[in-house]
């Protein structure tokens, strides 16, 4: 049983004139293409907010193609925060936990904004009741992360893909603050930044091993766990990703187009989509 009818699908939507096969949210240059899937939902609702994270507005997406829910809005440009609200059965035992007073995080988002404040109402249940079939009605927004409308353009500035025979690469996993905030040769300025694993005293290190690619972690959008918060501590090492297609916004983010080092390539891992 749905707790909440969904709104109403908004007049805004239209009819795109391609078809878009990627999930997330895409732009076109006219307008966002939304896409989600969920086996289970009986609607999805699309929720845009105004600068800040505010001004919510409610659009049930108008298509379902199997398990995925779709729809085109023109307009809708880089740098708009959205997220979603799922509507569908709240049963427990079943395994279904549909509750669109929590606002759900786009899986597929390519960029994020804000990070997770710890607060009960994240629950789908009333964590305060001990009891876990509970219903929360509290609205989760105000604390949750949102997903951003990426810019899909990217000047590479020349940049190509290196193609190293995998018969001759060595991986290297690096923490950037392990691997530049005591270093000697890495200038202070530049310590836990992305900008310090490619200058000099770096390079010389990486090479002098015969490294050949870096897998940097953690770089994918994470939570703090709440224990740890309590504690005064955070996620050192990421191990908590929420945004797998999303560069984590926390530090090191000076510099984050900093070129990698010649002959030495930048390839993503568990922690580094």
């Amino acid at each position: 049983m749905t707790p909440h009818a969904p709104a109403a699908s908004s007049p805004d939507f239209i009819k795109p004139d391609r078809i878009y096969p990627d999930m997330g949210a895409v732009f076109d240059g006219h307008g966002t293409h939304f896409a989600v899937f969920s086996e289970n939902a009986q609607a999805i609702e699309l929720c845009l907010f105004g600068p800040g994270g505010r001004d919510e507005q409610r659009l049930e997406l108008p298509h379902r193609e199997g398990p995925v829910f779709s729809g085109y809005l023109p307009g809708i440009r880089p740098g708009r925060q959205y997220g979603y609200r799922a509507h569908g059965p709240y049963d427990p035992a079943q395994g279904h936990r549909f509750n669109p007073n929590k606002l759900l995080l786009d899986p597929y988002s390519r960029a994020t904004a804000g990070r997770i404040t710890w607060d009960d109402a994240l629950w789908g249940y009333d964590l305060a009741s001990g009891d876990p079939g509970s219903f929360d009605t509290r609205d989760s927004a105000p604390f949750i992360a949102k997903g951003i409308v990426e810019e899909p353009q990217f000047d590479w500035e020349g940049d190509k893909a290196m193609r190293r025979p995998w018969s001759e690469t060595i991986i290297y996993e690096a923490h950037v603050r392990c691997l530049t905030m005591q270093h000697p040769g890495v200038p202070e300025a530049l310590r836990d930044t992305y900008a310090g694993m490619s200058c000099d005293a770096i390079l010389e290190h990486l090479t002098r091993l015969g490294v050949t690619a870096i897998e940097l972690l953690p770089c994918q959008f994470f939570l703090d766990d709440r224990m740890l918060i309590d504690k005064g501590l955070s996620n050192y090492w990421g191990y908590q990703t929420l945004g797998f297609f999303a560069p984590d916004a926390k530090p090191p983010s000076r510099s984050l187009r900093a070129h990698p080092p010649d002959g030495v390539a930048e390839i993503g891992d568990h922690e580094c989509g």
